[in-house]
């Protein structure tokens, strides 16, 4: 097998291995220990930690140890989260979610650069476009990774088989389903038994295992990458510890970032709608909690089958198609959910909206990284370090306003920032290519004056 896909696949399940259990252990959170809020606390814990760790601990961390200690490193945070929940507790939960917090922004930032530069390496290898293969591999990664929301999802949905079910859902329920949802009334109907702690502690182990292997995996097969560098700058010295420490927030000067910001948040307020709010506010709320994990697993399916499908595709159509495809999807699905008044006879539907959702976070997820990639070769552990901080952002806004906003305005504010975030990175676009014209017209320039 050619050596840097093997990279790239090492890399994918790696993170195959490692979400199927955090992405598993992050849905059950609020189900689990909502004595106290316990499991909300921990998720908003996580995303605080990696709003803060992005803004300086990703260009210091790679820079230090490289791409692959990093996410080595990054990984084992993930594992001690998987161990603080054998024993659920202010004191085992709260301090592992902050590790987990600190390691998320490093984690991303490490994949992104790593995938960003072998794909570089391959483009020159066999003379292809860089961005070309850059694309291809971010949609081999993120085809893998995907899927780990299929796998964390039927894992639980297995154990946790043994959970009663609920009985039929009260009409006067139904009502306060979807849109209508303002947690005034509470799904008690809905809720289930809390699972047995044997059982808790059966998954709690298959998911620390999957964490430990995805170290291993991680540690024995990837081989370290160093960016190229161009001839007589092999022995340049090595920024100030507080250029690189602050060169997250320099890179902030590029306006292009500044306008593509709204990128990674629209990310953030997405997802966290999905998993927060769909989840709850329309299949739990009519249907019931045990459909939850099904429901997910749709979203991870089409999710990955889309990423791969849209990396290849991306070389043909280019970019701006799909976001323009992402766009128009998730347009789509905010205004049916809007409108729709959710019922369990209608179960197909329930489904159905988790397919679109996930075709359109496969745009964000494979475009944007590939975007942030391209733009900022130069820079980019800074750039995905910025990338993770607004995403961490987007998630911190969706939850911190999950409980006292009703699911319509939820919808509106997601529907206004898809309207901004596309029309930034139109901006970005036209900019690119009023640069693109500016450089080709003095070579067309200089042609006619030979031919002359």
């Amino acid at each position: 097998m050619e050596r840097n896909l093997k990279n790239v696949l090492v890399v994918s399940f790696g993170f195959l291995l490692l979400f199927t259990a955090y992405g598993g252990l992050q849905s059950l959170q609020s189900s689990l220990y909502s004595e106290e809020g316990l499991g909300v606390a921990a998720l908003s814990t996580i995303y605080g930690g990696m709003l803060l760790s992005s803004m300086f601990l990703p260009p210091v961390l790679i820079g230090k140890l490289g791409c692959k200690w990093t996410l080595v490193l990054a990984m084992c945070c993930y594992v001690a989260f998987s161990l603080g929940n054998f024993y659920a507790s202010w004191y085992t939960l709260i301090p592992t979610s902050v590790l987990v917090g600190l390691g998320a922004a490093a984690l991303w930032s490490a994949q992104g650069t790593y995938l960003t530069i072998v794909g570089n390496m391959q483009a020159r290898k066999t003379g292809q476009v860089g961005k070309d293969v850059v694309n291809q591999y971010f949609g081999i990664f993120f085809l893998i990774f995907q899927s780990s929301g299929v796998w964390g999802n039927l894992i639980s949905s297995l154990v946790f088989g043994q959970t009663p079910t609920q009985g039929t859902v009260p009409e006067e329920q139904l009502q306060a389903c979807g849109a209508s949802d303002c947690l005034m009334a509470v799904a008690s109907t809905n809720s289930t038994k809390r699972p047995s702690q044997d059982l808790v502690y059966t998954l709690m182990g298959i998911y620390t295992g999957c964490g430990f292997l995805a170290v291993l995996l991680t540690a024995v097969f990837l081989e370290p990458v160093r960016d190229a560098q161009p001839e007589g700058e092999g022995e340049k010295q090595a920024p100030p510890f507080w250029s690189t420490l602050l060169s997250t927030f320099k890179l902030l000067r590029d306006k292009r970032l500044r306008l593509l910001i709204l990128l990674p948040m629209l990310s953030g307020f997405e997802q966290a709608f999905l998993s927060g709010d769909y989840t709850r506010s329309y299949t739990t709320c009519a249907l019931g909690i045990q459909f939850v994990g099904y429901v997910m697993i749709c979203f991870g399916a089409v999710d990955a089958l889309c990423s791969v499908l849209f990396g290849r595709l991306a070389r043909y159509t280019g970019r701006t198609a799909l976001f323009a495809l992402g766009a128009v999807t998730q347009l789509a699905c905010i205004i049916a959910l809007l409108l729709w008044k959710p019922h369990p006879s209608q179960l197909p539907v329930f489904f159905v909206f988790p397919g679109l959702w996930g075709m359109a976070d496969a745009v964000w997820q494979t475009q944007n990284n590939a975007l942030f990639g391209v733009l900022f070769e130069k820079n980019k552990e800074a750039a995905f370090a910025n990338y993770r901080l607004w995403e961490a952002l987007g998630f911190v806004i969706a939850f911190g306003y999950s409980t006292f906003l009703c699911v319509s305005v939820k919808l509106y504010v997601l529907l206004g920032v898809l309207s901004a975030a596309m029309a930034a990175y139109g901006a970005v676009e036209c900019m690119e290519s009023t640069k693109a014209a500016e450089r080709t017209k003095p070579a067309e320039e200089g042609v006619t004056q030979t031919k002359l």
